[in-house]
């Protein structure tokens, strides 16, 4: 589904959505140390949509034309509030769909100091999309899917491809190899030097599921996470439509109607994952700790990195 105007809108609740459910999730998020709703914070934050002032100290982030869904994990101004009224620090981490950088970019990138980058793809998509580092960079491989390649598999509906990519992110909270992944990936983000920088091929799902622990870890509104995460569909519009059309072309109408959605980001997604951490873990915190294996000490050294 290419990119509308309300991926740049605050979320709200389906009238599908039982309230009931809406309230359980609400009370799930209260009692977790991390992740937390605050209603009525979210209409002017991101400023990708066209609203808020840069802070005079911190240059805007540069949109890269060759990797279209670069961008600074705390946001595109002077950097999300949290709830407990601090701000986001930009600069510290950024994320990013594959490093197939242009010449041009890649002077662009090197200004801003990367010295990490965190690779999350599996090596067959690696061995398809090989990474062009920032200078001075140095890569490390983390297959946080554990198997030797990702390629989704056929539907015959479009139902049934949103719920595959719903079960993906179910699974980055339940499957074994993702937890360690995540966990690892977390860990070497509180503890590494300088600028880091993760992603995986489209920068959407993996590397989403990521952006939006940091911003539960630095105490981000839910309703901002959200968005954060529908943001893909605005840095990837051309992406996405370049590959549905495509899609149409070679196989018709109906073949890039039912796979669309393997293309962009919806709610439910990301809401799946959350949904599945209130179910296996009762909060955030608990996640982190018990199925990360992240330590409480690096959960506040991450903290620390996200907040001014």
């Amino acid at each position: 589904m290419p990119a509308t105007a309300k991926t740049c809108s605050p979320s709200r609740r389906s009238a599908s959505t039982p309230l009931r459910v809406h309230r359980s999730r609400r009370a799930f998020l209260k009692s977790s140390a991390s992740v937390l709703l605050l209603s009525g914070m979210s209409s002017s934050l991101l400023s990708a949509c066209g609203g808020g002032n840069l802070d005079a100290d911190q240059p805007a982030t540069p949109r890269l034309a060759s990797v279209s869904n670069f961008r600074d994990v705390a946001g595109a101004a002077a950097g999300y509030p949290t709830v407990d009224g601090k701000q986001m620090r930009r600069g510290a981490f950024y994320r990013a769909n594959a490093l197939s950088l242009s010449a041009a970019d890649a002077v662009t990138i090197d200004n801003l100091g990367i010295a990490s980058v965190y690779d999350l793809r599996t090596p067959g998509e690696i061995a398809r999309v090989a990474d062009i580092l920032p200078t001075g960079a140095t890569s490390q491989a983390l297959d946080v899917l554990g198997t030797s390649d990702f390629l989704a598999p056929t539907f015959d509906t479009a139902g049934a491809a949103v719920a595959f990519m719903e079960a993906q992110a179910r699974g980055y909270v339940t499957g074994a190899a993702q937890r360690v992944g995540f966990g690892e990936l977390l860990t070497r983000l509180a503890n590494g030097a300088g600028a880091q920088l993760f992603h995986s091929s489209a920068g959407k799902d993996r590397t989403g599921w990521v952006a939006a622990l940091l911003l539960s870890i630095a105490n981000v509104p839910l309703d901002v996470i959200m968005q954060d995460y529908l943001l893909s569909n605005v840095y990837l519009a051309q992406s996405i439509e370049a590959q549905i059309e495509t899609l149409r072309a070679q196989n018709g109408d109906a073949a890039a109607t039912i796979e669309s959605p393997l293309f962009n980001v919806q709610e439910s997604y990301l809401q799946a994952g959350f949904d599945q951490v209130q179910t296996s873990y009762g909060t955030m915190t608990s996640y982190l700790t018990q199925g990360l294996g992240v330590s409480q000490a690096t959960i506040d050294t991450l903290h620390d990195r996200l907040v001014v």
